[in-house]
């Protein structure tokens, strides 16, 4: 599995869920197999989102969309605070 990392300040967390949860389409479409949101134990107003796929040219196409088509208005994404900060990550054998 590659893990498409994102991080990045937001304003309210129940509005960036709410902004999250509008996007399902999209992430099943793109091949998300999974996710995980965490916030960090002393700063709510950050968070990191990992979202699982087959490959990572399905990540970087994934990255894409997110910033041609959502984190580009405010509109789609109200709680955004900041430019996100996007990394792909392969796993390593043990």
């Amino acid at each position: 599995m590659t893990t498409l990392r994102i991080e990045h300040a937001i304003h309210d967390y129940d509005l960036w869920k709410q902004a999250f949860d509008r996007v399902a389409p999209a992430r099943a479409s793109a091949g998300v197999r999974g996710y995980a949101i965490r916030l960090p134990a002393d700063d709510p107003k950050f968070l990191t989102l990992d979202l699982e796929f087959d490959t990572a040219t399905g990540a970087q196409a994934f990255a894409t969309f997110l910033e041609q088509n959502v984190w580009s208005s405010p509109l789609s994404a109200p709680a955004l605070a900041g430019t996100p900060r996007t990394r792909i990550l392969e796993p390593m054998p043990d």
